[in-house]
């Protein structure tokens, strides 16, 4: 393997590593991950997915997220802000969601290889949609709700009813998407509202507005090592890199208790 012989990753030592860090076969796993701190692998994010199909075998269900930031509100935009001139424009011109062929942003290459790979679903939410490949696939993106985008009626919902797994590849709990579902799942979360553009049932595009939890994974960090603190994280080398898998249930109940104990409520 990469770690003992200095040589690049491949499909057959990244398989074997997953296997040993507990992937499941026949299991449904949420992977959130970047290629670089993995080092060099032979037939980069392909391989990759590969490998993760090989642990899972024929019955496992790979799952991305395949999220769109930059179809949202520009009023909200900050990284970077653009002129308040611009925000009807942008309002009337972004393109509608489609999940067909809007590429995801910030996702990193193994997302988008597996949102492009041949019998994929992608879920239809215009900002935070998910793609899934194998036989849980239809299950998990069916059905996502616009609004609460990453609360019961969304695929995180769906992974947490199939027990499925969390696998972070090279990432650290920051990205652990599976995290914003404990926010919904507290009691009377902050709202806000938000909005994207859509395509509509005749192929055009429209922009839409709804209420949403206001998401905020800057003590997901934190969050993440008291998690690991319990013994509910498996860490070992992928690659050159490090891989964190955990049971999703175990993750998102602690993440309710955690942010009960840890937030300031605004009515506080």
């Amino acid at each position: 393997m990469t770690t003992e012989t200095g040589g690049p990753g491949t499909r057959r030592s990244l398989a074997a590593q997953l296997r040993l860090l507990g992937v499941r076969p026949g299991g449904t796993v949420l992977v959130h991950a970047a290629l670089s701190p993995l080092g060099f692998v032979c037939g980069g994010p392909q391989a990759v997915v590969l490998a993760l199909r090989d642990a899972l075998g024929p019955d496992g269900t790979i799952v991305v997220p395949t999220h769109t930031p930059d179809n949202s509100d520009p009023a909200q935009w900050r990284n970077p802000p653009v002129p308040a001139s611009w925000w009807p424009l942008i309002r009337a011109e972004m393109p509608g969601f489609d999940p067909a062929i809007t590429p995801s942003h910030f996702m990193g290459a193994v997302a988008e290889m597996v949102r492009c790979w041949p019998g994929a679903l992608r879920s239809t939410h215009p900002q935070v949609s998910f793609a899934a490949l194998g036989p849980a696939a239809e299950r998990v993106v069916a059905g996502h709700d616009r609004a609460d985008m990453l609360g019961e009626g969304s695929p995180l919902a769906r992974l947490y009813d199939l027990d499925a797994d969390v696998l972070l590849l090279g990432v650290e709990h920051d990205v652990n998407t599976s995290l914003h579902l404990a926010e919904y799942r507290c009691p009377a979360p902050p709202r806000e509202r938000l909005g994207a553009a859509v395509r509509t049932a005749d192929g055009g595009r429209a922009w839409v507005w709804w209420e949403d939890v206001r998401l905020d994974e800057a003590d997901f960090g934190a969050l993440g090592r008291d998690l690991e603190a319990t013994g509910a994280v498996r860490t070992g080398p992928v690659g050159t890199g490090t891989g964190r898998l955990m049971r999703q249930r175990a993750a998102v109940d602690f993440a309710v208790r955690w942010i009960a104990r840890n937030r300031k409520r605004e009515d506080a």
